[in-house]
């Protein structure tokens, strides 16, 4: 009875343990899973929810036609390959830092405050894998630079 009484105990523990595990995660607008993501600058770790854009199609639409991101917000691009890369602010309504990142996770340049809605290309000015949209302005706020790192499982540690 009393090795039941354990077991029941046990496996209510993580059921229990299951659900709130659920209850926290975020979605981005369209329901999808937002995942974490960590800025390491000279004033420390910053924490951000990101939306995952790894295919053509979620490359292709990014931002566009968003509300402007919350702080602590961004989306991040995974491509399959390291290479020169150039975005641009088409149909997004509100100013972005685009960040691009080596395959490593460090910053390789940012392009702050982007131009909403401008067909302008900021070009990465180096090979990146990944590429990190967040609110305009949020670069210079948590002090990110070229050289600082950016932990997410994408990126090789």
């Amino acid at each position: 009875m009393l090795v039941r009484r354990g077991f029941l105990a046990g496996l209510t523990g993580l059921v229990l343990l299951a659900g709130c595990a659920g209850a926290g995660t975020a979605q981005g607008p369209n329901g999808e899973p937002m995942e974490a993501l960590t800025v390491v600058t000279s004033t420390g770790e910053h924490d951000f929810l990101v939306e995952i854009a790894d295919d053509d199609m979620e490359r292709q639409r990014g931002l566009m036609h968003r509300e402007p991101l919350a702080d602590d917000r961004g989306m991040l691009f995974e491509f399959p390959d390291v290479a020169e890369r150039g975005f641009w602010m088409h149909n997004t309504p509100s100013p972005l830092d685009i960040i691009y990142i080596d395959s490593y996770g460090r910053i390789v340049s940012i392009a702050k405050n982007a131009t909403p809605n401008s067909d302008a290309v900021l070009p990465s000015n180096g090979p990146a894998a990944g590429v990190l949209e967040i609110r305009g302005g949020r670069a210079d706020q948590i002090g990110a630079k070229p050289g600082d790192r950016i932990r997410h499982p994408f990126f090789a540690q």
